[in-house]
């Protein structure tokens, strides 16, 4: 294994655990039986550090054992396919436009990688919902309660991933040099 891929790795690793104790760490609940959490912040930090490949399996990775570890099974293969979209989308968008000042270029970036995760929720509630006898106008209709939140989860975490980059990204500089050292 190279040097290059022993990085990748453990970078991947390390954010997976990040993502899934951010996520578990400060959790508001909501009426709609979720909760908004700072775990966002670190899928959109997962796609722009990573990539947007290895950064969607360890967003995907990291929230779904969020989920499992918070008893929210029910979620945690659809908490896997929408965290890492979302790390994918906003990692791709961020590394595409490197022209841009970098705190710009993260909300760029950010604000469809969020969409796609309020999205992607909101398309799996009204499936859970269908899925427990309700009509496709009803199952949209109740589901839309919980949109509001999952759009505050997603500001929550852009703002998260703007202050925590410039601390990460410094770190993985300091990490390449002692690699290559």
């Amino acid at each position: 294994m190279t040097k290059q891929n022993t990085r990748t790795l453990v970078l991947a690793a390390l954010l997976a655990a990040f993502t899934t104790v951010a996520t578990m760490m400060i959790r508001i609940p909501t009426p709609t039986m979720g909760y908004i959490h700072l775990g966002d912040g670190l899928v959109l930090l997962c796609g722009i550090l990573a990539g947007p490949g290895i950064g969607a399996i360890a967003a995907g990775i990291g929230s779904m054992l969020a989920d499992v570890f918070s008893g929210y099974m029910a979620w945690a293969p659809a908490t896997f396919i929408i965290k890492a979209a979302t790390a994918f989308i906003g990692g791709m968008i961020f590394h595409k436009l490197h022209t841009v000042p970098v705190p710009v270029r993260t909300v760029l970036a950010g604000i469809p990688a969020e969409a796609v995760m309020v999205l992607g929720y909101y398309a799996y509630e009204v499936g859970l919902a269908m899925a427990g006898g309700s009509a496709l106008q009803a199952a949209a209709i109740a589901t839309a309660a919980g949109v509001p939140f999952n759009i505050v989860q997603g500001a929550a975490g852009l703002i998260v991933s703007v202050v925590l980059l410039p601390v990460l990204s410094k770190a993985s500089r300091e990490l390449d040099h002692r690699i290559q050292a």
